[in-house]
């Protein structure tokens, strides 16, 4: 019984005193701004915490911040992308006010590295194995151009619709403007014509195509 009675004794002073020394703390108001290291950019919304009696605020848009705390209050300031900075506010201030200019550093952060594979399942590989479209063969590959060229001819032969014949027009007209008042070039009397002529000649560009 005795030694229950000096326990709680002991516990009641403890926290009496506790709560004199708290009440003796010198309050002041902490203000100041937050700004970055290299740039001295303002950091606006940063986060102002006092561990002591877990309380804070947040800077303004202009980094700007004040708040009431107490000496020997241990205050912490942290910002997305920033090392967190701890600092303390002096005791035996003459001042009830104490402001000051916290700079944070950016923080570099290594992530792991990470292997991007473009199927991250054997199912979906074999899935798209199976559905993978192979390339075309040499006969193949001849049917499709024979047939390109059949609609190369197909389309010489169809006569225009209006809007192409309009647009034929159009432009030939604006053509016979770009030498009016003067003589137009005749391609009868350019050799680099002729020689295009007779190399489409040999190659045979000029012969009826047939296709069977």
């Amino acid at each position: 019984m005795n030694k229950f009675i000096i326990i709680f004794t002991l516990f009641l002073s403890t926290n009496i005193l506790f709560a004199q020394d708290n009440s003796t703390k010198h309050v002041v108001q902490f203000s100041g701004m937050v700004l970055s290291s290299d740039s001295l950019e303002v950091l606006p919304y940063a986060v102002i915490y006092d561990k002591s009696n877990g309380m804070g605020t947040y800077s303004n848009y202009a980094g700007f911040f004040t708040f009431a705390a107490a000496e020997g209050d241990s205050i912490t300031f942290s910002y997305v992308g920033f090392r967190k900075k701890l600092f303390r506010i002096p005791f035996n201030l003459k001042e009830d006010r104490y402001s000051i200019v916290q700079l944070l550093s950016e923080d570099t952060v290594n992530l792991p590295v990470t292997v991007i594979r473009p199927y991250p399942r054997p199912e979906e590989f074999k899935k798209a194995f199976l559905n993978l479209k192979v390339p075309d063969d040499d006969l193949d590959r001849a049917e499709k151009n024979l047939k390109r060229m059949a609609n190369d001819d197909l389309r010489m032969s169809v006569p225009v619709d209006g809007r192409e014949s309009a647009a034929t027009y159009l432009r030939n007209y604006a053509s016979s403007y770009y030498y009016k008042g003067q003589i137009p070039p005749q391609n009868i009397f350019n050799p680099l014509a002729w020689a295009e002529f007779f190399k489409a000649w040999k190659r045979g560009d000029f012969k009826k195509k047939q296709y069977y």
